[in-house]
Formats: C-alpha cells, sequence, structure tokens
C-alpha cells in the first residue's frame, strides 16, 4: 500500500509539472503572436529648442577707444660727458644711480693744474698786449707833435727863401744866399716826408698792437673755456642714471660719465597702425590733441596718468610700418623713462551705432536676431569697432531687436530657441545644500557603499559629496527614494 501511495503522488506532481509547463510555452507564444500582429511603433520627432542669451540693441553715440602700447621717456636727457681727459679729483655727494640734482649744481670736477697754467699765460700776454698798445698809443702822439714841428720848420724856411728873393730883386741880397735859404727849405720839406712816415709807422703799430690784444684775449678766453670744461654741472634739475665713474678715476675726453633725466617732463612713444592713425586726423590732416590715458599695469595696483597727443614721427623706419606718435604727459607720479604701458586715445564719436557682445558676430559680419515665434534670423551688420570683448555696429532695421550674444555652431538661422533676458540669465541657479546628522549620513554612505549596479565612478563622486560638511539636496532625495525612505 506504501509503495501504491507513492506512485500515485509522484505521478500527480509529474502530471501537475507537464501541466504547468505547457500552460507557460502557450503564453509565450500568445505573448510573441501578439507582439508581431501590431503596428511598429515611431516615437514622435521633438524639435530641440536652445536656450540663449540675448541682449537689446540700442543705438545710440559712442566714443571709440583706441587702444595700444608704448613706452615712458623723458623729453629731456643730457648726457654728461668730459669734456677734457683728467684725474676726477671731485665728486658731489649726489653723483651716484638715481641722486637727484638741481640745475647748476657741481656734479665733478677734472684736476685743473694744466688748464689754470693755461689761463695764467694767456692773461700775462693779454696784460703785454694791453702794454704794447698803451705804448704805440704814445708813439703816435710823439710822431704827429714831430710832424708838426716839422710843418713849422717848413713855414719858417719858406719865408727866409721868399725874403732872400726880394733881397735879389732890390739888389742888396746875393744868388748864394737865395740858393742856401732854397736849399734849406727843401731840407724843412724833406724833414715833414719823414716824420710822415714815421706817423705812419706809429698808426700801423696801433692795428698791429690791437690785434696782437685780440688773439691775446681769444687764448685767454679759450683758457677760460677749457678751464670751465673741468667743471661737469647739471643743466637742469633732474635724476642720474647710467653712473659709470669714481673718484679719482682718469677720464678721457668726451668719456660718458653719467646720464641726466628729466622725470618731470615724462612722454610716451607708441606706434599705431595706419588706419587707425587717419581715424586721429581732423579735417584739415593734422593730428588732433586728443586725450591720452596712459595704465602702468604692477600686478593689481594700477599706475594711471593722463595726457595730450602733441606730435607724430616725421618719417617711417626702415622694416616698419604704421605710425609712430608721442602723447606729453600732464602729470605722471610714480612712471619712469623705459615702463612698458597700455595708451588709450579717445576718438571721434561715432552717431549711430549700437554696443554688442564681441563673441554675438561672427566672422562674416552677421548677427542672429530673435525674430517671429523665436526662431533665429541672420542679419548683416557692419563693424565700426572692436572694444575689447565689445564691438560697435551700425545696421538698418535693428532698433529695439534682440541678438544673440553668444553664437554657437549650433545655432543658425531658422533654429527655435528659448531666449534668456536680463544680466543673469545665463547664470544658473544654485543647488540647494543640506546639513546630514551623523546618523542620516552614515545611513547613505551605507547604502552607497552597498549597492553593487552602481558604476565606482559614479560611488566615488557621491561619496566625496556626501563627505563634505553640505549636500546637495538634490543627491540626498535620489539616494533616499532608491533607499524606500
Amino acid at each position: 500500500m506504501r509503495f501504491l501511495r507513492q506512485s500515485l503522488t509522484g505521478l500527480f506532481l509529474l502530471s501537475l509539472t507537464l501541466g504547468l509547463l505547457v500552460w507557460a510555452g502557450a503564453m509565450v507564444r500568445d505573448a510573441v503572436q501578439t507582439r508581431l500582429a501590431e503596428e511598429p511603433r515611431v516615437p514622435q520627432a521633438r524639435e530641440r529648442v536652445f536656450a540663449v542669451n540675448v541682449v537689446p540693441v540700442v543705438f545710440g553715440t559712442e566714443t571709440p577707444i583706441l587702444t595700444a602700447f608704448g613706452e615712458v621717456q623723458s623729453r629731456r636727457t643730457l648726457e654728461l660727458r668730459a669734456a677734457a681727459g683728467g684725474t676726477l679729483i671731485e665728486l658731489d655727494p649726489a653723483f651716484f644711480e638715481g641722486g637727484r640734482v638741481q640745475a647748476g649744481q657741481l656734479l665733478a670736477r677734472i684736476d685743473p693744474a694744466e688748464a689754470q697754467a693755461a689761463l695764467d699765460r694767456a692773461e700775462s700776454d693779454v696784460l703785454d698786449a694791453e702794454a704794447e698798445v698803451r705804448e704805440a698809443d704814445r708813439a703816435i702822439l710823439l710822431a704827429r707833435d714831430e710832424l708838426i714841428a716839422a710843418q713849422e720848420q717848413v713855414d719858417l724856411r719858406d719865408r727866409a727863401f721868399q725874403r732872400q728873393k726880394d733881397l735879389e730883386s732890390r739888389g742888396v741880397g746875393t744868388a748864394a744866399a737865395v740858393e742856401t735859404a732854397e736849399l734849406a727849405a727843401s731840407a724843412a720839406r724833406a724833414q715833414v716826408l719823414a716824420r710822415r712816415q714815421a706817423l705812419a709807422q706809429a698808426e700801423a703799430r696801433i692795428d698791429q698792437a690791437q690785434t696782437r690784444l685780440k688773439r691775446a684775449e681769444i687764448a685767454r678766453n679759450e683758457a677760460q673755456r677749457h678751464l670751465d670744461d673741468t667743471e661737469i654741472r647739471a643743466a637742469f634739475d633732474g635724476t642720474l642714471s647710467g653712473v659709470t665713474v669714481v673718484g679719482g678715476r682718469l677720464v678721457s675726453a668726451n668719456e660718458q660719465l653719467a646720464q641726466l633725466v628729466d622725470p618731470q617732463s615724462l612722454e610716451v612713444a607708441f606706434r599705431v597702425s595706419t588706419q587707425q592713425y587717419t581715424r586721429l586726423l581732423d579735417s584739415d590732416g593734422t593730428l588732433r590733441e586728443a586725450p591720452v590715458g596712459v595704465t602702468l599695469d604692477v600686478f593689481g595696483t594700477d599706475l594711471t596718468a593722463a595726457g595730450r597727443l602733441t606730435r607724430e614721427g616725421a618719417a617711417v623706419g626702415a622694416g616698419q610700418t604704421g605710425r609712430l606718435l608721442f602723447a606729453t604727459l600732464d602729470s605722471a607720479p610714480g612712471f619712469k623713462p623705459g615702463d612698458f604701458v597700455t595708451v588709450r586715445i579717445e576718438e571721434p564719436a561715432l552717431p549711430f551705432v549700437a554696443r554688442l557682445p564681441a563673441s554675438a558676430v561672427n566672422a562674416a559680419g552677421e548677427v542672429l536676431v530673435i525674430g517671429t515665434d523665436d526662431r533665429l534670423e541672420s542679419v548683416a551688420v557692419e563693424v565700426m569697432r572692436r572694444q575689447g570683448d565689445d564691438i560697435l555696429i551700425r545696421a538698418r532695421d535693428l532698433a529695439d531687436k534682440e541678438v544673440v550674444a553668444e553664437r554657437t555652431p549650433l545655432l543658425g538661422a531658422g533654429i527655435k530657441v528659448k531666449p534668456l533676458r536680463g544680466p543673469n540669465a545665463a547664470a544658473p541657479e544654485e543647488p540647494e545644500m543640506l546639513e546630514l546628522t551623523e546618523e542620516r549620513r552614515a545611513r547613505l554612505v551605507a547604502f552607497v557603499e552597498g549597492n553593487k549596479r552602481m558604476p565606482a565612478e559614479a560611488k566615488s563622486r557621491i561619496l566625496a559629496q556626501l563627505s563634505q560638511a553640505k549636500v546637495p539636496a538634490r543627491v540626498v532625495q535620489r539616494i533616499e527614494e532608491r533607499m524606500g525612505g
């Protein structure tokens, strides 16, 4: 009986198993047939909408700023050179690099012994020449007196000759007496000629003495100049630069000792393109005295100065382009010659232009405008100026329109967009942060570490977020939804 009962039980279980298998196969067959009989469902295509930042187009008058780079230099720079060779016997205490000196201040002195001796000799020659002039003056006075006396002798001899002739005509005198008187008158006239010759020699002596005196004075002035050349003085108030000498050094003639720079008379030299140069000309073709701003970047603390355009270079140097311009700085505290600065020049104002971000215009000079039904339209504009990250454009029929601020390769004409307006439209919202208790944090960490299906990279990123003092609320919410709590 036991065997029969067990056999029947096994048969019953086998039949039940076969029946379940047949029922499961029928269900699978019916499901496959139903799926094959259904029509294929094509997902409905949806148009992709891009969110873009837009800015309004507002036309008005803008003053473009031309930016260039230049070098600060001093308008007054003097090379201090030794006019005479010799030993430096004296140096001013301020004669060093960066020393400030005053106009007329004695900076250095070269040994003046030889120059002083030459000056003394020249002054002695001047004294000799002056004495010669005085002697010549006295000699000509004597020569004139002798000439007057000789002329008086001629008059006396002529009267005596005439008296002897009268006596001879009356028969009282003799021919010998007349002849003697005539010879005496002739000798007196010869004496007058000799005195005239002596007077001419005295006058020539005066001219020679004066010429000698003039030469002596020239030699004395030259010796004085050589003596003055042994002293080196400051021509104006300034600062010494490039000092290369010390006291007691032997210097040669024309050797440069230092440079004297005027730190209060500064200008900046910079080069602009020819196109930029034409914008700075007035209607007469003359360079305008436009305002200039100069900035020296010193890592956060910028030095600024103001000035005006003053002149331009006379010619374009070999291998160079553009134009070299100079601007005089009104007041430039902290600036030094040689500083590399940024120069900003105000150009003439441009009317009827709009300022847009530079990223709004492509290389072809086109912008994307929000059109009907928030679809983009491509419009050509005229780029007038580029101002850093902005541009100044001029176009028709764009007043009060909205332009895409940042163009991307995904954007083009006809694409539907979602305009984001306002200065903070593109800024993402700050995620909500939560401060977790230790129990809650431990429960979340245990769930993440026990999740076997989560990738290792995502698991490490979430664990790093959970280890922070504040955790994003969205991360906590997703984990707790999966935990079921």
